[in-house]
This record gives structure tokens, sequence and C-alpha cells, in this order.
């Protein structure tokens, strides 16, 4: 690599923690509640990586509220049943907290949630910073969260790196003009990521070591 990375931002479900179940789960819940037979797994796919507001509002423009708190309250009910660590995670972050480089979350997710998985995989003493949805006010592929980050952190786009499962990721790390890295293990698969056209894409989650030369 060309440019001199000290920074790391990574995105939360799906990159560092698997919540692919947790989420589709509360989807679907929400979804059979509200659309009684209407909503199949392979239909909430799409959903995973928008904001809440941003998939119930294009449902129910006068009832998405409604639907935000219901999915939230299954959620954050089944949180600790449904979510793991991704394998390697762990180690990963330890090494790049070990070599000093400044470590984020960007994520969709409230605040609160975040937390409660960060905590539940044992990485909540990793990162310096989070940034939320109920921190900004564009989310991703808005750069403003990723921007807000690199503020907070004291780092400038062009020495940062946004990891991330979907192309709102890479997108969002784009629009900042940071290095963009995606992780095959993406539950919209590799190819949905490949046609965002990201500087790397992870086959595991050590192999961002080599990249940032550690």
């Amino acid at each position: 690599m060309n440019r001199k990375i000290d920074t790391v931002l990574f995105d939360l479900d799906g990159t560092l923690i698997d919540t692919n179940e947790l989420i589709i789960s509360s989807f679907l819940h929400t979804l059979g509640h509200y659309y009684p037979g209407r909503y199949q797994r392979a239909d909430v796919l799409p959903f995973l990586g928008p904001s809440l507001k941003e998939t119930f509002e294009a449902l129910n423009p006068e009832g998405y509220e409604e639907m935000i708190k219901t999915y939230r309250e299954y959620n954050l009910s089944n949180h600790d049943l449904l979510v793991r660590e991704f394998e390697g995670v762990n180690e990963t972050v330890r090494k790049l907290k070990e070599e000093n480089f400044k470590l984020g979350i960007v994520t969709t997710k409230l605040s609160d949630v975040v937390a409660m998985g960060l905590k539940l995989t044992g990485l909540d003493e990793f990162f310096e910073v989070i940034v939320a949805l109920d921190h900004v006010q564009n989310a991703k592929p808005d750069p403003e969260p990723i921007n807000k980050a690199l503020d907070l952190l004291g780092s400038t786009a062009d020495t940062a790196m946004m990891v991330g499962d979907n192309h709102h990721d890479i997108l969002a790390g784009k629009n900042a003009g940071t290095v963009t890295v995606g992780v095959s293990w993406s539950i919209k698969g590799r190819e949905h990521l490949a046609a965002t056209h990201p500087d790397y894409i992870l086959e595991k989650m050590p192999d961002i070591l080599p990249i940032l030369g550690v």
C-alpha cells in the first residue's frame, strides 16, 4: 500500500460481530406482525445495511416509527442469545491496538445496542471512538459518520481505512476519501461487495494485518 494508514474504522454488524440471525429474525418478527405472510427470509436481506428508518419509512411512511419500536423491542430481548463474534476478529483487533493503530466503530446502529454487542464479544476495550446512528444527522453512505470518527480520533481520510460488509460501508469510505475494505463473509455475498470496487476484500479478518504492514 502506498498510503501510510494509522486509523482503522470498522462497521459492526456483519463485519466484527455476527448479528445476521438476530437482524433477520427481528425483521421477520416485525414484518410478520404488520404484514402477515408477505415476507420470507430472502426478502429481508436487502434491508441489512440501511438504517431502520430508511427501510421502514419506505414500507410504511405513516407508521414506520411504530415498526421501528417493534423491531427494537424484539432485537434487544434476543440480542445476547443470537449474537456471536466472527472468527479471528478479537485477535486481529487486539493486535492492531497493540501496534498503536487508532480504532473506531462507524455503524447505523444505535449506541446502546452497539455497547451491548461490543461488551458481549469482549471487543469493548479496543475502540477509542464509536459513531452510531444517534450521533449523526446522515447515515452511511453519507461520509458524515466517517468524518466525525476521524475528527474525534484526530485523523485524516488519507491515513484511514474503512472496513465493512455492505455497499453502504464501501461507498461511505469512498465518499470520505479513505481506503476501503470489504469482508468476504458479508451475508449479501462477495460479489455484492466487489461490485462497489473496494480497494481490498478480506477472506478472513487477520488478512488485514499484512495490508497494514503488521
